[in-house]
């Protein structure tokens, strides 16, 4: 089982890597089911423009390899069916406003984290991986009245806002780290106590969990935040560095 969580557009020969990685893994599941191709949840969630978007991942995931799409398109206030997920070798969940994704598998967060268990993997795109953690952050640009990270990207919100998230990992994850400014949010979130420390990833980068090492696939870094006696502590992964979980 692998938990792969890309921090936002990749490249083509990125998206390939890890799409096809991902696939590898539904697969050997569903040859195990009797299927031929793997069965793979394209969980969107939008705010008008959901059968364009998922049409759209479908196809990014598809030319990694053979695939059975099944689109779950989810309007923003909508929620996931546990029916939408029966049967399925894999899930990938898009990106757009984190909040309404959180909002939109909280009543099959426990069906999600149930399956991954038992091996299935598990691909988060932006707001997709930003929801896969246990406490997700879920938007804002300051703490308090301190801005702490650009308001362009506070995703509708103000203070900094944390929100159950599908509890795959046990850190927070920021996306679009270089690209919008989010390790900043990180950072502060960590200083300020309301999240243990995590993870804020690059475009064109993803950060795979599985068994043994995390491992990072892509051009970019994956930024580590941690409470260290003085303070906190940020080191990045870049590509080709496996690190022990």
């Amino acid at each position: 089982m692998s938990v792969f969580l890309l921090g936002g557009p990749a490249a083509p020969e990125t998206e390939s890597t890890v799409y096809a990685a991902f696939i590898a893994e539904a697969a050997a599941l569903a040859v195990v089911a009797g299927r031929l191709a793997p069965r793979i949840a394209i969980v969107v969630v939008h705010d008008g423009d959901g059968l364009e978007q998922s049409a759209a991942l479908e196809r990014a995931v598809a030319r990694s390899g053979e695939i059975e799409a099944i689109r779950v398109v989810v309007r923003e206030g909508g929620v996931v069916a546990q029916a939408q997920l029966a049967e399925v070798d894999g899930i990938v969940v898009g990106g757009g406003l984190p909040s309404a994704y959180a909002e939109a598998v909280a009543p099959v967060a426990t069906d999600i984290r149930r399956l991954v268990a038992s091996g299935l993997p598990y691909l988060g795109i932006s707001a997709g991986a930003m929801i896969a953690a246990e406490h997700a952050i879920i938007g804002g640009w300051r703490v308090g009245e301190v801005p702490v990270s650009p308001e362009a990207a506070s995703e509708e919100l103000d203070d900094v806002t944390i929100g159950d998230g599908l509890g795959l990992v046990d850190i927070a994850v920021e996306a679009h780290a270089a690209q919008w400014g989010t390790l900043g949010r990180l950072v502060a979130a960590t200083e300020a106590g309301v999240v243990d420390g995590g993870v804020a990833i690059d475009e064109n980068t993803a950060l795979v969990v599985g068994q043994g090492a995390l491992s990072v696939l892509g051009g970019g870094s994956v930024w580590q935040v941690f409470t260290a006696e003085h303070g906190v502590v940020v080191r990045t992964i870049g590509a080709e560095q496996p690190q022990q979980q």
